[in-house]
């Protein structure tokens, strides 16, 4: 009965619009506020909702609807009614539809009550169709607003000090995952408005870029100052509020305090475990050490792993999560330019062996990529400009109006100017989760995922010949000068022309990667060279596999590369024999 009672329906006009916010009022510009997406007020009883949202809806001259107020009239009984004669649960199901209906209409205030946002469902059509705020009030001034009312079911036959400390206990960390959170103080309602308004006015959505993978399809959220809110950008994704939390040492000095405290503020728990920096901890030793770690902590099969670091944090801890259990829910916070723009999508993990970079490894993709660009700013100039490589790449293999973009902004990307880099993390993992869409498991003949590798041959080999040492060459600089042996080997081949090999080896200088062998400082042997590309994990057969183009934004794969043709050439740029 209840359900046909707040079944949808088009609301009557005088429920939709409150009296008290005529639309022909002037107001703040809407457009400014929310996107257009209706606000959505959250909060315990006692916190102002309905004074605060019907102030709000005045001041922007939109529609004020009170949820609770919506349901009664729609039932026909008071909300104690409905409880008494139906049930909680049969109410939030109720409210539940209404909410709905209200959201998929034009842009409302809307005041939920207490209990709406605990609903899985309604916070799910809240993210998608509204901007939520939770007004977020001390437990004494609670107390002191809503003793002596009558009017509040949960509130019946209960001391008002203990029903709310313990709401607040349980919906606390619920309510953490608003968009919008404005303590508000014991002041008039008027200026609980004002500083909601500011928030909103204030409040930047992070960019979002799907990567469409069918039923593990997963958001990469960009933006500046994510990390402080990873919580609530995790817990609609992940199966439940415990998690391990792999860092690196260095990012977990500089860092974690942030990102512990945004994961504490929705209600997770869990250990952090740290790993030491560089590329030496992607070994055996490393991965077992780990894996022992986790183990010893008590994680079950609902326990997510989360990656807190660099590229090798995030290999590392997604293989761990790949294993361990026979697989974990995992999630990636990635706090380098080339983890964020590269490494972290796509759901490749592993570690390096004896015999070579990322022999050892699996598919696991992630359910969610937090890049925080804000974390940018604490790294050092050589890391922004060895991540800056795998943003060019994108524009090398397929894009080349992104490379041109690249040629007027990459100095900008690697000053570490804001605007710049979060563009370049943007259409960074745009193109990234187009090629793992269309190629998720490297399995397309030609083309395919394999384009990523751009450059990855010659890097791998020269990464290996230096025991990975990050001191002598880092992954991004390997890469720049790998695509830059590309380029050049290609016009070698008669692939590509000359200008198109000096133009990318001009702007790769121009940001201070190294372009020559001679760049890097030392010498180098070409048929120890050639011995790592036979090794390489692309190689089919025993033959060599290179990413080759024909121009900019013209790259393939290229299966047939003869020995004496790529030894000649390496000697040819100063490889001894």
């Amino acid at each position: 009965m209840l359900r046909d009672m707040l079944a949808p329906s088009q609301a009557a006009p005088e429920s939709r619009a409150d009296q008290s916010s005529p639309r022909d009022r002037p107001g703040e510009p809407r457009a400014a506020v929310a996107e257009g997406r209706s606000i959505v007020l959250v909060g315990l009883m006692g916190a102002g909702k309905s004074a605060i949202g019907r102030r709000l809806a005045a001041r922007l001259g939109l529609p004020f609807v009170d949820s609770d107020a919506e349901i009664e009239r729609a039932a026909g009984m008071s909300i104690r009614e409905i409880f008494d004669r139906f049930g909680e649960s049969a109410f939030r199901a109720g409210e539940r539809r209404v909410i709905a209906r209200l959201l998929a209409g034009p842009q409302i205030v809307l005041a939920t009550g207490g209990g709406a946002f605990m609903d899985p469902e309604t916070r799910a059509l809240v993210r998608a169709r509204g901007r939520s705020v939770w007004l977020k009030v001390d437990l004494p001034i609670l107390v002191r607003r809503v003793s002596g009312r009558n009017d509040r079911p949960l509130l019946a036959g209960g001391d008002p000090a203990s029903v709310l400390a313990d709401l607040a206990q349980k919906r606390d960390p619920v309510y953490a995952e608003a968009d919008v959170i404005v303590s508000c103080r014991d002041e008039a309602p008027e200026q609980t408005t004002n500083r909601v308004l500011h928030a909103l006015l204030a409040y930047r959505p992070p960019r979002r870029v799907r990567v469409p993978l069918a039923d593990r399809a997963y958001d990469v959220i960009i933006g500046a100052g994510i990390a402080a809110r990873a919580g609530a950008h995790l817990a609609p994704v992940l199966p439940s509020r415990r998690v391990v939390l792999v860092a690196d040492e260095t990012v977990w000095r500089l860092h974690g305090e942030k990102v512990e405290a945004g994961l504490a503020e929705t209600g997770f728990s869990g250990r952090a475990l740290l790993v030491p920096p560089g590329e030496g901890a992607k070994c055996f030793a490393a991965f077992q050490d780990l894996i022992e770690r986790m183990l010893a902590g008590g994680i079950d099969r609902r326990t997510g792993v989360i990656a807190f670091g660099g590229g090798v944090i995030g290999d590392l801890a997604g293989f761990a999560a790949a294993v361990a259990l026979r697989g974990l829910p995992f999630a990636q916070v990635p706090t380098t330019l080339l983890a964020q723009v590269d490494s972290s999508v796509g759901g490749k993990t592993g570690i390096n062996t004896a015999h070579g970079k990322n022999l050892v490894g699996a598919f696991h993709q992630p359910r969610a990529v937090l890049c925080d660009t804000a974390l940018l700013a604490t790294l050092p100039v050589r890391e922004l400009r060895a991540g800056y490589a795998e943003v060019a790449k994108y524009g090398l293999i397929d894009d080349e109006p992104f490379f041109a973009w690249c040629e007027a902004n990459g100095p900008a990307v690697v000053a570490g100017e804001a605007e710049a880099l979060a563009e370049a993390v943007a259409r960074s993992v745009a193109a990234k989760a187009r090629v793992v869409a269309a190629d998720e498991r490297e399995e397309v003949a030609e083309g395919g995922r394999a384009l990523l590798n751009l450059g990855h041959t010659f890097a791998h080999a020269f990464e290996a010949e230096t025991g990975y040492d990050g001191a002598v060459l880092l992954h991004g600089e390997a890469v720049a000068l790998g695509i830059a042996l590309a380029f050049r080997f290609s016009a070698r081949l008669g692939l590509c022309e000359e200008k198109d090999a000096l133009r990318v080896a001009s702007h790769f200088a121009a940001v201070g990667l190294p372009v020559r062998l001679s760049d890097t400082g030392r010498r180098w042997d070409a048929e120890r060279l050639v011995a790592r590309m036979r090794r390489d994990k692309k190689a089919t057969g025993g033959t060599l596999t290179f990413v080759l183009a024909r121009g900019v934004g013209q790259a393939f794969v290229a299966r047939d590369v003869a020995e004496d043709d790529l030894r000649g050439f390496l000697r040819e740029e100063g490889a001894s024999a």
